[in-house]
Order: C-alpha cells, then structure tokens, then sequence
C-alpha cells in the first residue's frame, strides 16, 4: 500500500465511515474491513490519526481501527500478521510525540501503545520505557501529561501479565524506575500542595491530574511489582508516605470547597490513596504488617473521633472502614488453634491487632457505629415519607445500597462484633438496658437512637445466642412495641419486626409463633406503607424457617393472605411488587393445598399485572414463580387458571420471542408443574408443544426439564401426544444423539422407555429409528453403566411386551451388521447377562428378569447355550423382590400392586400431583408391577420342561451352577 495515494483514498473512506446515512456507512465500512488485512493499512492510520488537522471524528475511528488491529494481527502467530519491518515502523511512530490535544483521542492512543507493550515490551521494543521517562520530565504541560497518560496504561498492562516470565519481567523493570517514580509524584504533589497555598486553582488542577496519573503508576509498581515488597526501602517509604500525604490532602479538602473539577479529582485522589493501602494489604497481607498499627490508627483516628469532623466524606470513611474490615478479618493474621502451628509472622501481626484493639478502643468503635453511623439520617428520613417504596428499595439492597456508606458500616460491625464478642456483648447489652420502657413520642432522638440499637442487635443475632433470652423480650418488650401505633413511632415498628425477622431462625420458640403471627396481622393493617413492608418480609423468614408449622399459621391464613393481596396492589414500584409476590408465593408454597379458597383474588389480579409488567422481565419473573406456587396449591383445579396460564408458558418459552432470555427457566418450571397438576389434556396445552423442538435444538441447562416436560405428556395421554409429535421428537432425539453429554443420552433414553412403558404397541414403531444404535450399543459392550443400563431398559421393553417388534428389529440387526440372526441374538443375551450389574434400579433388575425368561420356552439352540446366564439373572431378579412372609414363611414378590390406594398424606407431606396417580394407575398395568417373577420363573421351566421332555429338560438344568439351582428350588418351594 502506497502510503501517499493510500492515505487520500484511505481518509475518503474513514470519512464516510463516520456518516450518519447508513447507504453511506455500511459500504464505507466493508471496504475499511477488506483493507484490515492489507500491509501499509496501519501505518496509513498512524499518519491519519496523528495528522491534527483532520477532522476530530475521523482521527478518533483511525485510532479505533488501529486499535482492533493490534488485537487481531499484531501478534506473529495470528492469521495475516503485520510484517516486522511495518510494526518496527509503527512503534517508532507511536512513540515519537506525545502531543494529541484532544482528551478522548490521547487516552485511545495511550491505550493501543499498552496493547503493543504487552506484546513486545521489552524485548522487541526496548527503547519504550526509557522513552517515556526522559518525556515525562519535560516542560512541556501537554507533552508531559501525554506521557504520564501513556506511562500509565503501559505499567497497568504489564502489571497485568500472570505468566512466571512476563511477572520476572516486570519485578525487573518495577526494581529499575521505582525510585524515579517516587520521585516524580512526590514532585507533582508538593507542586499541587504549593499552588494550593496560593490559591492558583486552575494550575493546582493540572498538577493534581499529574498527582493522580504518578500515583496509579506508583499503586501497579509496589502492589505487583515486588515478590517480598517489605524488603525495599523505598516501597515502605513510599507507604508510610501514603499517611503524612494523605492528611495534607484531607486538609486540603477544607480549602476547596463546592462541586468543581478540583475538587472531585482531589477525593479521587484521597480514594487511590487508600486503594493503594487495601490492594497492598491484599496482596501482601504479611507485608503489610509493619503497616496495621498506623493504618488502624489513621482509619479509626478519621472514622470514629472528631479528627475527621469537617474533612471526611461518604467514600472515604467507606475505604477507611474497608481497612479495618480486612485488617479485622485477614486469615493470615489469625493465630491457629494450636499456636505452635502458626507461623512467627501471623503471631507478630496478631499482637499488634490484639495491642490496638484494647477495651476502651473497642467501646468506642462500638458505640459509634451504633449511635452515629447506624442512625436514620434526615435524607433517609426524607425519602421515607416522600418516598417510601423507594426507602424500602435502598434499605433492602438496591442498586445503590452496595456503594453506600449503611451496608459498610453494618457489614464492619457485624466483622468486629464476631471477631470481639466476649468484649464487645456486654457493651452492647447495656444499651438495649438504657434503652427499655417507654419512649417519649416528642424526642425522635431517642427513637432514632432505639432504632440503631436494635439493628445493632439484628445484626449480631447469632453472636447474641447465649447472652440474650429473646422469647422472653419478645413477649415482656418487643410485642408492646410493636402495638404503639403514634405516627411517630414507625421507625421502632418497623425496626422491631425486622429485629424478630433476623432472631426467628436463631431463636425464638415455636408456642410463640401464634402471638407473632397476631402482631404481623395487626403490623400488615399499619398506616404506614414501610412497616407494612418490612412486616411482609419477616412474615416470609417465618413461613421459610424449619420450625414453621402450618396448624398455627391456618388461624391466620385468610386474613394474612388478604392484606398481602391488598399490599400487591397498593405498592406500585416494580421492584416492591416482586418482593411481595415472592412472600406471597412462599406462602402459597408452605401451606400447598390449604391455600385454594382463598387465591381467588390474586387469580383475578396476576393477569391484569402480566400485562402491565411487559416492560419489566424480571417482575414477570416473579409473577411465573407465584404461578408455579398456585397450580401447586391448586392442583387439578389449576385447569380453571388454562385462559391465562397457557398464553404465558407460550411466550415464556418461546425462543423466537425476546422475553425467553428471561422467562425461559421459570416458563419451563411453570409449563411442568402444570402438566404435572393437569387432569387432562386439553388442545390448547397440546398445541404449546411446538415450541419444544427449538428448545431441544438449544441443548442447553434447561435440557433436564425439557425432557421432565415430554415425560409429563407422555404420561398424560400419550396416544394423542404422540399421534401428533412422536416423529418431530424422534428426529430431535436422533440430532441430539449425535452430540449430547452421557447424562443427556441416558435422558433421552428414559423419555424412549417411558414411550415404551405406556404404548408397547406403537411406541417402538414411532420410535423405530433410534432402536437399532440401542441394539448395537447392547452388543458392542457400552463402557458408561448408567447408559448401559437404560439401553437394556428399553431393549427389555421391546423384548417383553411387544415380541413381534423385537423379531423384525433382530432381523434388521443381522442384516445391518451381515451376521446370523441367532448370531446376532446370542451375542446379545450374552452381554446383558454379563453387563446386569449396571443396571442399579430394582424395578429395572426384574424387567431384565421377565425379558430374558420370555424367550423360554424355546429349541433355539443359541437360547439354550445361554439358559444357564438366564436363570443366574432371573434368581438374581428373585433376590432382588422376594421379601418373607414372617407368619407364612413363604416368599412373595415385593413390587406386585393389585388395586390403587389413593396414600394418607401427612400434614408435613406433599399431596399427590395428578401425575402421581397417572403413574400409579400405570404401573398397575405393568409387567414388572403385575407379573409375579417367582410365577413367571416357575410357569417358564415348567414349559421348557414340557418341550423338552424330563431327560433334556435335566440336562439343561445341569448346566446350571448347583448353588443356584439350590437357591432358585427354595425360592420356587411350593409351586
């Protein structure tokens, strides 16, 4: 590519590129997608981009594609590679001015100069590190602010490589510029500290972008660029450094005032102070220990003491408490049981934590957290009246929560109160003590103070066990509080609710539960929509726990069901509608079929709701499990529910339609259950199973339930099902065969035998092409035992109950396979002889039984070579159900079922689905259920005797082993 005529040609088409009319754009960019692969293209782009003159959005997509380049065909081995002659050239390019003016397009070059280092730095490119250190001492603003950019990415890049050379390579080159890299930022920092002294804010500006840039430069060289950082003068000097820094910053911080550049790029850089220390403490925890006593002092100083007062914000007393947290929780400073067994470095680390965190220290900490962070600030106050469903959103984990300062400082005093219990239990104990009888309506300090003392106690629950008898302040304290309704007092409602949520699983007596579930009823009818919220969430973890009993809840079911049914249609964010529908869905689920009188209204309303929430994938999400949950409840009755529910199962696992990204996994679960509740099947339910076919073409985690879903058909009614399916599923099944996990074969297979089980006629007919790879697979000796096994299910199916297909399937075999027909035969009942001991099912066992002896009586000779391998599997078969009649003493065959006993269920006991009873009533019709193997075993010798006659009957018996002749005589005693 000639890079004169090239470049006119090549900047007339970037030009384009950037066109908003598609008729210009798309051919613009083909062309620019044929020239990738071309040699000179690059270097075409270099002068483009770093031409200052052309257009700003051309020079940023020059940048662009230069950019993708360096990641498809800068590397030697990548297909059409750039030649190392036009990559020297490149690199010599890059590197020759660091003076692009434009922001956007400076950090993009920055950013592909990192991406070539990685390749080629140091070894093809050695003079790049030098370069950028003699360019960034320049006088020149944007010159030396290019170079630092670029100095920057190139370190954070090779910081990045995790193979043994590449880290080798960079301690190297960390060990040879760390000292000029200290040098340089402590020059730009006490230039940036100067200017501020004479109140030159925009040149304190510039110097404090140099600041921050020479500190992300220094974070990547002393978090990764040394083994045993601890070693080195300089990086501990730089560290303890970071403190004295950081309070002339903090201070700082009082002189620039308000919203401006200055100032968020000053809390930026307060911020990568304090990510310096947490990513060296992650990194080096042992390293780092000369470092805990100041960095505790420094973070508890700011934190918790008035030092901080006037100087700190919300993201700084954040990391500060992050410090804590890890130093707190650190696993390397944690002394074993056995203190012999801990190394000498986590012994020193300890006793300089033990040293700091003394009594008083700890009280302090303590009492901070719960009296100056945990309390409700004005704005949360704010947003709770004007905003209430949005306050529940923020307190209960939104978006947001996880930055904010609340779940910090929750999660640090839930960290210290484990680490320091003994101490810290007693402190906390005496402020639930100051705090007991009643509150003056008139001080909402004191309310805001209760409300943070009882989080506090929340939090620490399980750490609160042995020290707090909580049935005994529920009753004598608790309940009282939640029944004084002043307006003024929601905080302490709400709070002590949530409080019994977080104690139900930890301790709380069940004889309890009905004056709960009384207060919970009162609580669901508050004025006040946050209570009656956060009410509903602990009705929830009650319902959840283990000791939940459903006698004492049905006192209380209609009312509670009702008010949670008022409270879905009242709240009005989607987020809020979601975390009501799942508590009414738990409780749908814990009380099942005790729910039917009363789900009336929530039926009526899902509809109205699934229409409404089209926008919002993850309600509808919530509204599949409360449906889940209801045809559950409702069981065959959940048929009335058809006109709604079936349209949703159809969008929901549709995979043409968009929303399936989301609804697919519960429409499944959804479309199972109802299939599995149904009484009967409907067109409309049959008509849903087309979208199957391109769910099984996904072959993705939900393939399991797919085929859960085609089993429910199967036993629903599988003649009409399978008059309309059966060759569509069988192609999908033959497809899946070709490339599916062993788990997935053994799915498919049981679908097959399942076909089979219910329509022994026609099933292996519509079945017919998947029958021979499970004959071959028989006699070829399949290594997986769970395939193995389900091979020899199906093939005892067709050979038991539909003999004929069996013959014509034998047929076909020896034809395929240029073999003997009994050839073909004796090989086969040979392998499953020899294989039975994969197949673990009892119910499987004795099939394998009732198939082989269906072949007696018979003169085949092969059949006869192999009697002595029948009559081992049918006695193994007989080991397997006979069970002894204790009075009698005779045997009888276990898995014999005569007539069909709808179970007594328990209170504590799932109902029999519908599905259930299909099973039940199908099994009745089964061989294996209706056939006594000990008759069957018995009515087959004897007619193999009667064929042969006494002499050659006597003679095939002796080939029989004689313990099990003993052992087939005794269990054939009285026949």
């Amino acid at each position: 590519m000639d890079l004169n005529s090239a470049s006119t040609i090549v900047l007339r088409v970037l030009t384009q590129a950037t066109s908003q009319d598609t008729a210009v754009l798309k051919p613009a960019e083909e062309q620019l997608k044929q020239w990738e692969t071309q040699p000179g293209f690059y270097s075409v782009l270099l002068n483009i981009f770093t031409n200052h003159t052309l257009d700003v959005n051309v020079r940023w997509l020059a940048v662009l594609y230069f950019k993708n380049g360096i990641d498809r065909y800068w590397r030697r081995v990548a297909p059409h590679a750039l030649s190392e002659e036009e990559k020297s050239t490149l690199r010599a390019g890059l590197i020759t001015n660091f003076n692009e003016p434009v922001n956007q397009i400076a950090t993009q070059i920055s950013v592909l100069i990192a991406k070539v280092a990685r390749v080629d730095c140091p070894r093809q490119w050695p003079e790049l590190i030098p370069t950028l250190l003699e360019s960034v001492k320049v006088q020149d603003d944007l010159r030396q602010h290019r170079a630092l950019l670029t100095f920057y990415h190139v370190t954070k890049t090779l910081a990045s490589k995790r193979l043994a050379a590449d880290r080798k390579l960079f301690y190297d080159l960390a060990s040879g510029i760390y000292s000029f890299a200290c040098s340089l930022w402590n020059h730009h920092t006490d230039t940036f500290l100067q200017q501020v002294c004479t109140g030159d804010e925009a040149a304190a500006t510039n110097s404090l972008e140099r600041t921050l840039l020479s500190l992300k430069v220094l974070r990547k060289l002393t978090v990764h660029g040394f083994v045993e950082p601890h070693r080195s003068i300089e990086v501990m000097g730089f560290l303890h450094t970071v403190f004295e820094r950081l309070k002339q910053f903090l201070e700082c911080s009082r002189n620039i005032g308000g919203e401006n550049v200055c100032r968020d790029r000053l809390e930026k850089t307060i911020i990568l102070f304090t990510k310096v220390l947490l990513d060296f403490l992650d990194q080096h925890p042992f390293s780092f220990t000369p470092l805990i006593q100041r960095s505790l002092e420094f973070a508890v100083s700011y934190v918790f003491t008035e030092a901080g007062e006037g100087v700190v914000f919300e993201r700084f007393i954040v990391q500060c408490m992050n410090l804590i947290k890890m130093i707190v929780k650190n696993y390397a400073y944690k002394p074993s049981k056995n203190i012999e067994d801990s190394s000498p470095e986590t012994l020193e680390a300890h006793k300089i934590k033990t040293a700091f965190f003394t009594y008083p220290t700890l009280m302090e900490i303590c009492r901070r957290l719960v009296t100056h962070y945990f309390l409700l600030t004005e704005e949360e106050l704010t947003m709770w009246e004007e905003d209430p469903e949005g306050f529940t959103v923020e307190e209960t984990g939104g978006d947001s929560w996880k930055y904010s300062l609340r779940p910090c400082t929750e999660v640090l005093f839930i960290d210290i109160f484990h680490e320091y219990n003994q101490t810290l239990t007693p402190v906390l104990l005496e402020m639930v003590h100051s705090l007991q009888g009643s509150t003056n309506m008139e001080d909402t300090s004191a309310i805001l103070i209760k409300d943070a003392v009882y989080n506090a106690v929340g939090l620490a629950a399980y750490e609160l066990f042995d020290s707090v008898d909580f049935d005994q302040w529920f009753k004598n304290q608790l309940l009282s509080e939640l029944q004084v309704s002043h307006n003024r007092y929601k905080p302490i409602r709400r709070r002590v609710i949530w409080l019994i949520g977080q104690w139900i699983s930890v301790k709380f007596k069940s004889d309890l539960r009905p004056m709960l579930y009384e207060a919970i009823r009162n609580l669901l009818q508050d004025q006040d929509l946050v209570v009656r919220i956060e009410t509903a969430t602990t009705l929830k973890l009650t319902v959840d726990d283990f000791e939940f009993r459903t006698d004492q809840f049905l006192p209380y079911l209609e009312s509670m069901f009702t008010l949670l049914f008022q409270l879905l249609q009242e709240v009005t964010e989607c987020d809020t509608k979601m975390h009501v529908l799942h508590v009414l869905s738990c409780v749908i689920e814990r009380v099942n079929m005790q729910i039917r009188p009363y789900v009336g209204c929530l039926v009526q309303y899902l509809p109205l709701l699934w229409k409404q929430s089209e926008e919002h994938n993850m309600l509808r999400c919530a509204i599949l499990t409360t449906l889940i949950h209801l045809v559950q409840g409702l069981g065959a009755d959940s048929k009335n529910l058809y006109p709604f529910l079936l349209p949703v199962i159809q969008l929901s696992t549709d995979v043409s339609q968009p929303p399936h990204v989301y609804l697919l996994e519960d429409g499944l679960e959804l479309w199972l259950v109802t299939l599995e509740n149904s009484p009967c099947l409907t067109p409309e339910l049959l008509r849903i199973f087309q979208n199957m076919s391109a769910l099984l073409e996904l072959s993705s985690e939900n393939l399991k339930n797919c085929f859960k879903i085609i089993n429910a058909y199967i036993f629903l009614s599988s003649s009409e099902f399978l008059q309309m399916y059966a060759t569509d599923l069988c192609r999908s099944f033959c497809e899946l065969l070709k490339d599916i996990t062993t788990e997935g074969q053994v799915q498919v297979l049981k679908v097959v035998e399942n076909v089979l089980k219910v329509n022994p006629v026609l099933g292996p007919q519509m079945f017919q092409p998947l029958l021979p790879s499970v004959f071959r697979g028989i006699i070829d000796g399949e290594r997986y035992p769970m395939v193995m096994s389900t091979y020899l299910g199906v093939m005892g199916r067709v050979l038991l109950q539909n003999t004929s297909f069996f013959s014509l399937l034998l047929s076909q075999m020896a034809c395929e396979l240029g073999q003997e027909l009994d050839q073909i035969l004796g090989n086969m009942i040979e392998m499953w002889v020899d294989r039975m001991d994969n197949i673990t099912q009892p119910e499987r066992r004795k099939l394998s039984a009732l198939a082989l002896l269906s072949l007696l009586p018979s003169v085949n000779s092969v059949i006869q070579d192999k009697f002595c391998g029948i009559i081992n599997i049918s006695v193994e078969g007989l080991h397997d159900v006979m069970t002894e009649d204790p009075e009698t003493g005779t045997y009888k065959d276990c898995m014999l079922m005569s007539h069909f006993e709808e179970p007594k269920v328990t209170e504590d006991e799932e109902p029999p689905t519908e599905q259930d009873k299909r099973k039940k009533m199908l099994a009745l019709k089964d061989p294996v259920h209706t056939v006594s193997l000990q008759q069957f075993v018995y009515e087959k010798l004897k007619a193999q005797q009667e064929l042969l006659g006494e002499q050659g009957f006597h003679a095939l018996m002796e080939t029989v082993d004689t313990e099990i002749v003993a052992q087939l005589q005794e269990f054939l005693q009285g026949f």
